[in-house]
C-alpha cells in the first residue's frame, strides 16, 4: 500500500516536470516567433535598392561595413534589399557633419515606394548650436509624403522635433536606437537612459521596407544596423 502511494506521488512530480518543461518550450517559441534580429552584412551597393543616391560600401578601422550616401538635391534612400519591417527596434550607427543645412541623416521604415514612408532623422549642425531652438530642431520624425518637417513644425511646432537629452559631437560617430510601436515612436542616442523623442505615428503604415535616409544636399555614413522586429 505504502509503495503504491510513493509510485503514485512519483509519477505525479513526474507529470509536473514534464508540464513545466512543455510550457517552457512553449514560452521559448513564442519568443522567438514574436522576435527575430536581424544584422544585415552590407558588401556592395548591390545590397540595396537605391533612390536619387550613389551608395558606396567601404570598411572601417575593425573592417566593419561602412555604408556611404552621396550628396544630391532632394531627399534619397538605400533601401536594404530583402528586409521588411513592421513594429520593433531599429539599431545603427551613423555620422553626419557640422554643416549648416547640409547634413540631415538617419533612417526611413514603413516604405510603401520611394515617396511613401515613415523616417527618423538628426540634424548634427544643431546638436551644438547655442541658439537654444536651432538645438531644439536636433532629432526629427516625418511621415511621408503628407507629413513633411516643414508642415509639422509650422502645425505642431515642437511636438515632432527635439534637441538631443546629452551632448554629441556633430562630426562624429554617434549610436540612434528607435523602438517603433503601433502608438509610438521613441528615439534614443548613444546610451541615454531616456529619449530624445517620442511621438504618435501619423500613419497607418504597415510591414514595409527599411532603408538609409539622407536628406535634401546631404551626404551620410552608416554602419552596425540591427533590426529587432516583432511578428
Amino acid at each position: 500500500m505504502k509503495r503504491s502511494v510513493v509510485n503514485k506521488k512519483i509519477s505525479m512530480m513526474l507529470v509536473a516536470c514534464i508540464v513545466c518543461l512543455c510550457l517552457n518550450n512553449i514560452a521559448q517559441a513564442q519568443i522567438k516567433k514574436t522576435e527575430q534580429i536581424t544584422s544585415p552584412e552590407f558588401f556592395s551597393s548591390e545590397n540595396f535598392k537605391v533612390f536619387n543616391r550613389n551608395v558606396t560600401v567601404s570598411k572601417d578601422e575593425n573592417q566593419k561595413p561602412v555604408v556611404h550616401l552621396d550628396s544630391k538635391p532632394g531627399n534619397g534612400v538605400a533601401w536594404v534589399n530583402n528586409i521588411t519591417f513592421n513594429t520593433g527596434i531599429i539599431e545603427f550607427d551613423v555620422k553626419g557633419r557640422n554643416l549648416m543645412q547640409q547634413s540631415f541623416v538617419g533612417i526611413a521604415f514603413h516604405g510603401a515606394n520611394d515617396s511613401s514612408y515613415d523616417a527618423v532623422y538628426f540634424r548634427p549642425f544643431n546638436f551644438q548650436s547655442a541658439d537654444t531652438t536651432r538645438k531644439n530642431h536636433s532629432v526629427q520624425y516625418i511621415s511621408m509624403p503628407q507629413y513633411d518637417w516643414s508642415f509639422l513644425r509650422e502645425k505642431f511646432p515642437g511636438k515632432y522635433e527635439n534637441k538631443l537629452l546629452n551632448g554629441v559631437d556633430p562630426d562624429s560617430w554617434f549610436h540612434a536606437k528607435i523602438v517603433v510601436a503601433k502608438e509610438s515612436i521613441t528615439v534614443y542616442v548613444n546610451s541615454a537612459d531616456k529619449p530624445s523623442l517620442t511621438v504618435k505615428p501619423l500613419n497607418n503604415y504597415a510591414m514595409g521596407n527599411i532603408g538609409f535616409w539622407t536628406g535634401n544636399n546631404s551626404d551620410g555614413d552608416f554602419k552596425n544596423l540591427v533590426i529587432k522586429k516583432e511578428q
